[in-house]
């Protein structure tokens, strides 16, 4: 908006078109969008995508939306593969299935805030309703785990000014992605396994869901990928070397 009334004062001492002044405020709407939309970008609130530090073959897998009654499809798997995750969990959703949530933490995975409700509108709530969405999942979180999540993943990856606000207060980490494999919307499970596979690199950060009997199936391949290339799947702490937990 600087630039705007830079603008507005160069005015009245040379012609300037009019659509000199939308441009600037086109771009800042552009930017604006991308930043919101992208948790890469972590325009709005500092983000932790992956770990470009990493040297030996290590990721995380991370899994959204759960819990499900396909995560305890997840959960043998990564059991068969001596494989760790981090499981992003909906509030709504540990409150209809508390038993798979503690089976989560009893096979030591991480667990992680994901809102509530995951509602559609959620990019939409003010700052104290986010907030209220956060420390009501992290009290269902503390009440089967006994720890307090400093975990959270926006869903959908948006983020504005309202969100960051809220996780600011709450003193969570934003954890986001490198590698999405759009599992709720790619129907070919080869398909979704070469999305991934293409872009695997160590200190990876994987988002999946554990809603779904094709994610299952591709989580199988991929599991068994890792293990033929030599990749250890760990935790988002251990991966990024920050607390889980507050201690």
């Amino acid at each position: 908006m600087l630039v705007v009334l830079l603008l507005i004062i160069l005015s009245f001492f040379v012609a300037i078109a009019w659509w000199m002044f939308l441009l600037p405020v086109l771009l800042w709407v552009i930017i604006t969008g991308v930043g919101s939309a992208f948790i890469f970008t972590g325009y709005h609130i500092k983000t932790y995508c992956k770990n470009t530090a990493v040297k030996d073959r290590k990721i995380a897998i991370t899994f959204d939306d759960g819990p499900t009654p396909e995560t305890t499809k997840v959960l043998d798997l990564l059991k068969k593969h001596n494989a760790k995750a981090t499981f992003f969990c909906i509030g709504s959703q540990i409150e209809k299935h508390p038993d798979i949530f503690k089976a989560i933490l009893d096979d030591g995975h991480t667990v992680g805030n994901h809102t509530y409700s995951h509602s559609p509108k959620v990019g939409f709530f003010p700052a104290q309703k986010f907030r209220e969405e956060l420390e009501i999942t992290n009290g269902l979180i503390e009440k089967y785990s006994g720890k307090k999540s400093l975990f959270f993943r926006p869903p959908f990856g948006v983020t504005n000014p309202n969100i960051a606000k809220a996780v600011k207060a709450t003193g969570h980490y934003v954890i986001g992605w490198n590698i999405r494999s759009l599992d709720t919307v790619i129907k070919g499970e080869n398909r979704l396994l070469n999305r991934i596979k293409k872009r695997l690199t160590p200190g990876s950060i994987i988002l999946l869901h554990d809603t779904s009997q094709k994610t299952v199936n591709v989580l199988e391949q991929l599991l068994v990928l890792l293990e033929q290339n030599k990749y250890e799947a760990v935790t988002v702490n251990q991966l990024l070397n920050i607390p889980a937990y507050e201690e």
